[in-house]
Order: structure tokens, then C-alpha cells, then sequence
């Protein structure tokens, strides 16, 4: 667990990579706020999964209390969710970050990169919500059934923002689902990771693949 971070709200845990990733950190030990767009949607939630996994520490809020309670926000609601869940929960976000997970897709092409125009949808969530709040772009090439599964996962997760402090926070939660996360420079180059979901997908389904995933070549030296 990091020194700064013992809770993270997930804004969209009610879906699979929400739900996911709130199984994987809370068995890392953190607490877990589960946030929906109605308190009985984020407790539901959290019921389901507390009824498979009795061990989890999730409680289901509605979004902006999760975010104004956690210390950390995650943001994992389809695209066309993206502002609208942002404007909600803005008030809470202030002060912290926000680990943005949207990919751009747009049915029912979603097999074809179709980036927003301000270059990425995580450029678009720090656009909206301004320098008060610090976004980091990670986790788009993970197949949420890995994190639904007690395996390890061969995938590796591009890490992208404009601050590294905050890009260092966010590899440390990769570390702790069992990932790998890469620096990958500024949240400009989200749109490659986001980008790279498209591709995935169309891998996915031509060559019959369960969640394809990425890894990055060669060892560090720094």
C-alpha cells in the first residue's frame, strides 16, 4: 500500500473492469468506495461482490460522495459517461488524482480507432476538470475478466500523466493488482494506449483471443 493512498473510490465499479479492479486492490489491502450514478446501484454493487468475496473491504456510495470520501478516483464509466459523471463528482476530485480508464470507443465500430478531438479522452477529463486535479491515464489494455480471475496476467500497463509524482502513485497500483506499469511520458500520449484498445479488440475477435493484452520488451537499467 502506498504512504498516500489507503482508499480509492471507483466511479463505474458497478461494471466488470470496475468490479475488477476493486476486487484486486482491496485484497492488496486498501479500502474500497464503489460509486454509481444512485446510492442503491453503488451498494448493490458492493453487495455483490461482498457476497462472493465476504474477505473485500467495499462499501457501495453514490459518485460524488465516494469521491469526496477516497483519497484516490478512479474513473471507469463508458465514454459517453465520461463528462457527465466528471461534472457530478468535480467538487470532490479537487486536490487529488484522478486515474481516468475511458477509451474512446463508439459503437458500433468500436473495432476502429475513433479519437475525440481534443487527442484523447484523457486529455478531454484534464481539460474539463483543470489543474486542480491531477489525471493519469492507465489500465485501457486490460481485459477486465483477468482481473475477475485468481491468475497472473500477461499484460503490462502504459502510464501516462503530466506529473511524475502522480505517475509514480499510479504505478504503485499497478504493482498492486500484479501488473507491470511503464512511464509513458505525458497524458498527450494516452492516446496511444487508448488507441491500442481498438486494435485489441479486433485482434480479439479475429484470431479468437480471450482479452489480449500488451508487454513491453526489455529490462529496465533506471
Amino acid at each position: 500500500m502506498t504512504d498516500t493512498v489507503k482508499s480509492i473510490a471507483i466511479l463505474g465499479g458497478t461494471g466488470d473492469l470496475g468490479g475488477g479492479l476493486a476486487r484486486q486492490w482491496s485484497r492488496a489491502g486498501y479500502q474500497i468506495l464503489i460509486g454509481s450514478r444512485t446510492l442503491e446501484k453503488g451498494q448493490a454493487a458492493a453487495k455483490a461482490l461482498l457476497d462472493e468475496f465476504p474477505d473485500l473491504n467495499v462499501t457501495g456510495h453514490e459518485n460524488l460522495e465516494a469521491a469526496t470520501a477516497a483519497d484516490l478516483v478512479v474513473l471507469t464509466v463508458p465514454f459517453e459517461h465520461q463528462l457527465s459523471t466528471l461534472e457530478t463528482v468535480k467538487p470532490g476530485l479537487i486536490g487529488k488524482i484522478l486515474i481516468d480508464v475511458t477509451v474512446p470507443l463508439v459503437p458500433p465500430k468500436v473495432g476502429t480507432v475513433q479519437l475525440p478531438e481534443s487527442g484523447s479522452a484523457a486529455v478531454q477529463a484534464q481539460n474539463f476538470l483543470g489543474d486542480e486535479v491531477q489525471v493519469v491515464s492507465a489500465f485501457q489494455n486490460v481485459g477486465a475478466m483477468h482481473l475477475q480471475e485468481d491468475h497472473s496476467i500477461e499484460c503490462d500497463v502504459l502510464v501516462t500523466g503530466n506529473k511524475r509524482a502522480a505517475r509514480d502513485t499510479v504505478i504503485e497500483l499497478v504493482k498492486a493488482v500484479g501488473l507491470k506499469g511503464w512511464h509513458a511520458g505525458p497524458l498527450a500520449n494516452a492516446a496511444a494506449a487508448e488507441a491500442l484498445t481498438s486494435v485489441l479488440i479486433t485482434i480479439n475477435r479475429h484470431h479468437g483471443v480471450e482479452g489480449s493484452g500488451i508487454v513491453i520488451t526489455g529490462e529496465p537499467t533506471k
